[in-house]
């Protein structure tokens, strides 16, 4: 059995890691906003984004530019380069699980009572997979489709999190699974570090209770500027009333409600925008990854390229209270990172029409986690070491992960072909 110190793992990470290399990617196309993109060189140093260098520089400051030569550049002529995508909400240890359930439900309550039956097919031959495993590939779900920050809505495994996992996990938060599943919810918000966010399933459901819960937290003390409420279906017009006033935040999962409760929140309900993230909820659930979440709600819910593009990008980050520049492109802020190939579109538009198939490259903290065969032509051959190959849907990409090990690993569990959020996988 595979154990969790045999895999790489990884955590939150901040400029103090060091790193050898110092990185100019050139030539992008460099998404500013949802609205503006332009041509520039990004400067990378350790972590961070030291400097960015846009065209129409005075040639003193292209003179300073040369003089500081980094020690690997890189072109990305003809990509655009956009923020790594912030996911709101995931259960990481269940994307290898299929879809399960016949809604739609009253509630998730009903839904959950319906699909867990562990010592059944699928549920018993999906958990004799490892935790620490599936959490591994709830971590590479993640990375294929762009991620680098991600909110898992259950404990922080430190043992799994901690070391070089695919992508960054979220740690400062407060948290409950439910006001139906949690036990002691007002000493778990007070529990809730100071400037952290309280993060909970709130309103999963069409029925009555569902509508009601939100009063029911406001009148524990738990609704406040600091609480983060997942799906949030069951809001009535009071309700989102009530939530405006004391300035909560929601996180909106629309193919995993659809799913579950044949009806997702009204987008026109959601304001304020800032106060508003998208997450991709588990494989149990949700359609697929978050671009595919992306996807459904622009095509299908009338969602504006430009206010998704917010969702998951600078509005997540907010939303999460992550400090250290996730989902932007600046100087100082963290080098998270995304490319794809350039459109003659909008950085919204561009991310609002890209599946996990035009994804060529993911930086997380500075350092290479993902890149396709035809960008990997483009690196020096040292940032590619550790990279392993994974085809998924017949897409192949080099990934910072033991690709091999895990899946020698899962077939020891699963017989059938290996899906990750529905995707098939081969090594």
């Amino acid at each position: 059995m595979l154990k969790t110190a045999e895999i790489p793992v990884g955590h939150e990470r901040d400029s103090s890691e060091p790193s050898r290399w110092t990185l100019r990617l050139e030539g992008a196309s460099v998404a500013w906003d949802a609205r503006r993109a332009s041509r520039a060189n990004v400067e990378i140093a350790g972590c961070r984004t030291s400097r960015i260098l846009r065209q129409g520089f005075s040639n003193q400051c292209e003179l300073r530019a040369i003089s500081s030569t980094p020690a690997a550049r890189v072109d990305l002529e003809g990509y655009m380069l956009l923020p790594g995508l912030v996911n709101a909400h995931d259960h990481l240890e269940f994307n290898l699980f299929p879809r399960l359930g016949r809604g739609p439900y009253s509630n998730a309550v009903e839904w959950a009572r319906d699909i867990y039956h562990p010592d059944l097919s699928p549920l018993r031959e999906h958990l004799s997979v490892p935790k620490s495993l599936r959490l591994w590939w709830g971590g590479l779900k993640n990375l294929l489709s762009g991620v680098t920050s991600v909110c898992h809505h259950n404990p922080y495994e430190e043992d799994v999190f901690s070391g070089h996992f695919p992508v960054r996990v979220v740690k400062r938060f407060g948290w409950t699974h439910s006001l139906g599943f949690g036990k002691n919810i007002a000493e778990d918000f007070l529990r809730t570090p100071a400037q952290a966010p309280f993060i909970l399933h709130l309103g999963e459901g069409t029925d009555l209770p569902s509508q009601d819960e939100i009063f029911d937290l406001d009148r524990r003390g738990a609704l406040t500027s600091r609480t983060v409420i997942v799906h949030g279906v069951g809001l009535t017009a009071e309700g989102h009333a009530l939530r405006r006033r004391r300035d909560a935040a929601l996180v909106w999962c629309p193919t995993s409600n659809r799913f579950i409760l044949g009806k997702t929140l009204d987008i026109r309900d959601c304001e304020p925008i800032g106060k508003l993230a998208l997450g991709s909820d588990s494989a149990l659930s949700a359609q697929g990854d978050l671009l595919d979440e992306i996807n459904y709600a622009h095509r299908m819910e009338g969602a504006g390229p430009h206010r998704i593009y917010s969702m998951v990008t600078e509005s997540a980050a907010s939303v999460l209270h992550l400090r250290n520049g996730e989902g932007t492109i600046r100087e100082g802020a963290i080098a998270d990172f995304v490319a794809v190939r350039q459109e003659n579109a909008t950085p919204g538009e561009t991310l609002a029409g890209t599946d996990f198939t035009k994804i060529e490259l993911v930086m997380v903290s500075g350092k290479l986690h993902l890149v396709s065969p035809r960008m990997a032509k483009r690196w020096p051959e040292e940032l590619l070491s550790d990279l392993e190959m994974i085809e998924v849907e017949g897409t192949v990409r080099l990934v910072r992960a033991p690709v091999k090990r895990m899946l020698r690993e899962t077939r020891k569990c699963l017989s059938e072909k290996i899906r990750l959020a529905g995707k098939q996988l081969t090594a």
